[in-house]
């Protein structure tokens, strides 16, 4: 994934200071890994069946992808500024 300058200096910018909204980020993404883990279990469950359901296995992966977005998109909130 490449970030421009422009996001990256905009996540920086958005760091959370409170200890308490940072806990609540730890633990939002701590929520979202186990999500795309069950999800990893589910698409493999769903893609060994004989008749598997093409449209649920993709509806499945596009959630995973989103599921990472966000993942990435938190920890890199969690990324404290660096002085220039």
């Amino acid at each position: 994934m490449t970030r421009s300058w422009r996001t990256v200096k905009l996540a920086a910018m958005n760091t959370p200071r409170d200890p308490a909204e940072l806990a609540r980020l730890v633990q939002r993404v701590a929520e979202l890994r186990l999500e795309h883990r069950a999800l990893d279990g589910e698409i493999l469950r769903l893609e060994s069946g004989i008749a598997a359901d093409e449209l649920a296995v993709k509806r499945m992966k596009k959630r995973k992808l989103q599921l990472k977005d966000e993942i990435a998109r938190l920890e890199s909130a969690l990324i404290p500024d660096e002085p220039a």
